[in-house]
């Protein structure tokens, strides 16, 4: 049975009285109702013309696609002549949605439809009406007499949670271009706990003319959400991993881009520091943002070019780390390394699809940022480092990059305990002002450590140290699901600093295998934790130097007598005197979004 569009609405009386809706078009065969337009299976009377709400149409013009045989009428329209003295309209099956009608208009969450008309929706015929902050459906459903009207269930999305919409058509098998029109597809991103998927929902119309206005307002509205990028320079490391970072990106990433309409220069990358000389001279005002697709270390090395770049445009030196500028683009991360501290940190999940649509929805994380200098020469900017075990495990780890990774990581951990032996340093760090800083040292010993919670006034420790790590991040990682740094956010302002004494093997390993569980890693009388922003760590003693871990590095570096290695977000640095890390709010922005309850996350932990 063929069913109509409501043309009563909220405060109208039939035709002569002011729609807050969509105008009708007359054709020389129309009843004065509207316009007929064919719908799969049905006939339906609809009307596309969108409406502020004030009565007059958006746009008091004639549509350039209003059919050449509606002209007239649209002219006659515009005029106001033909109105006055129309006769109310009171089909049965109009005023079962006119509830609907005045719901909508009544929801102080909703306005007044920009759009509305008629599409099967799930073998449905619904009513569907586009407003500025959402896209809502009902089905359709005519009275019949002696049966008591049921309430049809509304759906709608937020406009908002759209990243695309596609004109749906049947192709013939290899049929690229054309098809006959089954009607618009819109694609929408959902979220479920930290991971974020992509899903289709068709709105069926054969009218061409109909869906062309549905996807113009639609991608005109979807165009005016803000940091969606519509050119991306995207890097694969090619070697991150088991290799598997072109496959992450073209099977998972590169289709859901596609899709949303992002233009992307593709570079793959062929050697160590390949990504930082491509960061100095590439054109970076002809993208919207930067991906990087691979682990921690190509992550690092991207963020340091990326922010070196910018020292470079503001014309500032490149050692001139006490006030560095801001990253002039945003960066999206795409995790296919090892451990993936970044990406977890940043999405709570390893989870490619995750990543690239925070990307596509132009959701931006300002994060803090560090630089590492040694005698105001800048090493790198980052956002976590280690010094001691931290960095002996990596220079060890990196001697023997032609284990796989996981191999490789589990044998430099062994062979670093088997010889774990704490430097001799001295450790200064400028605690956070009017926040307490936090420790878990319960027994100190003052020879070695000198507390002062007097305001902008360096602390002081001196001794034997296993292991000092300093984080602006909470640097999670399936190994670690609590982090690194529990107590630090990704924008808070602060650095985590972890320092510990030196201690006896097994509690050494005690405390590590800790942060493979929920438990507190630092309830340790040999681990003190404080919240800074500033720290300066100069070691005294070249404890390992002799022990075989580095002496790659100490080779490179000729004339250095004693070289330390340092981990900075993956990347192995090396340092002959004191390091001295200072914290830079919001240095630079990342695709993706705050994690808050750190303790809720369910990643997958494992054991040392």
């Amino acid at each position: 049975m063929a069913s109509r569009v409501p043309v009563r609405f909220p405060g109208s009386s039939g035709l002569g009285a002011r729609s807050h809706l969509s105008p009708r078009l007359r054709s020389s065969r129309s009843d004065g109702m509207g316009e007929s337009l064919r719908l799969p299976g049905l006939y339906r009377r609809v009307s596309a013309w969108s409406d502020r709400g004030d009565g007059e149409p958006a746009d008091w013009q004639r549509p350039a696609s209003v059919p050449g045989h509606l002209n007239d009428r649209w002219e006659e329209w515009s005029s106001g002549s033909d109105r006055s003295g129309a006769p109310a309209y009171s089909d049965p099956e109009e005023q079962s949605l006119g509830g609907y009608s005045a719901r909508l208009s009544r929801d102080s969450g909703r306005q007044v439809p920009l759009l509305r008309g008629i599409f099967q929706v799930q073998k449905r015929s619904c009513d569907v009406s586009l407003t500025s902050s959402h896209l809502l459906w009902c089905p359709i459903q005519p009275e019949s007499p002696g049966k008591a009207h049921t309430q049809a269930k509304e759906e709608s999305i937020m406009l908002k949670d759209i990243f695309s919409v596609k004109l749906k058509r049947r192709r013939m098998a290899g049929q690229e271009k054309g098809g006959t029109l089954l009607g618009i597809t819109v694609f929408v991103c959902i979220r479920k706990g930290h991971k974020l998927k992509d899903n289709a929902i068709d709105f069926y119309n054969l009218s061409e003319d109909f869906c062309d206005i549905w996807l113009r307002q639609l991608k005109d509205i979807l165009n005016g959400f803000p940091n969606r990028p519509k050119s991306l320079k995207v890097i694969i490391n090619p070697h991150s991993h088991k290799g598997e970072a072109p496959n992450v990106y073209y099977r998972h990433v590169a289709p859901l881009l596609k899709l949303a309409d992002i233009q992307t220069h593709v570079t793959e990358t062929n050697y160590k520091g390949h990504a930082l000389a491509l960061l100095k001279e590439c054109e970076l005002q002809e993208y919207d943002g930067i991906v990087c697709v691979g682990g921690d270390g190509s992550v690092s090395e991207v963020v340091h070019g990326l922010l070196l770049r910018a020292q470079m445009d503001a014309g500032k030196t490149v050692n001139d780390s006490l006030s560095p500028v801001r990253a002039p683009l945003p960066l999206g991360i795409i995790p296919a390394g090892t451990t993936n501290t970044m990406a977890y940190s940043l999405h709570g999940i390893r989870h490619s699809v995750t990543a690239a649509l925070h990307i596509i929805m132009g959701n931006i994380q300002p994060v803090d940022a560090c630089t590492f200098s040694t005698e105001d020469k800048l090493l790198r900017f980052g956002f976590s480092s280690m010094f001691g075990f931290g960095g002996q495990t990596l220079a060890l780890a990196e001697k023997h990059r032609w284990m796989p990774s996981s191999q490789r990581r589990d044998f430099a951990v062994i062979k670093t305990l088997a010889v774990l032996k704490a430097d001799s340093c001295d450790l200064s760090f400028l605690p956070i002002n009017n926040r307490q800083s936090t420790s878990h040292q319960k027994k100190k010993n003052k020879d070695n450590f000198l507390e002062n919670e007097t305001k902008d006034q360096w602390q002081h420790t001196q001794g034997q140290l296993l292991n000092v790590s300093i984080m602006a991040i909470p640097c999670l990682c399936s190994m670690a699901p609590r982090g690194l740094a529990p107590n630090t956010r990704l924008n808070d302002g602060t650095m985590a600093l972890v320092i510990v004494h030196n201690t006896s093997r097994p509690e050494f390993v005690k405390h590590l295998k800790r942060y493979a569980t929920h438990k507190d890693q630092f309830d340790f009388p040999f681990v003190e934790t404080h919240l800074v922003k500033e720290v300066k760590l100069c070691p005294q003693s070249t404890s390992h130097c002799g022990n075989g871990l580095y002496e790659n590095h100490k080779e490179a570096h000729t004339g250095l007598s004693e070289v330390h290695p340092w981990n900075i977000d993956g990347d192995l640095q090396v340092a002959s005197s004191e390091v001295h890390i200072r914290l830079h709010p919001e240095l630079i922005n990342l695709y993706g979004r705050n994690i808050e309850e750190l303790d809720e996350m369910k990643a997958k932990c494992s054991c040392l």
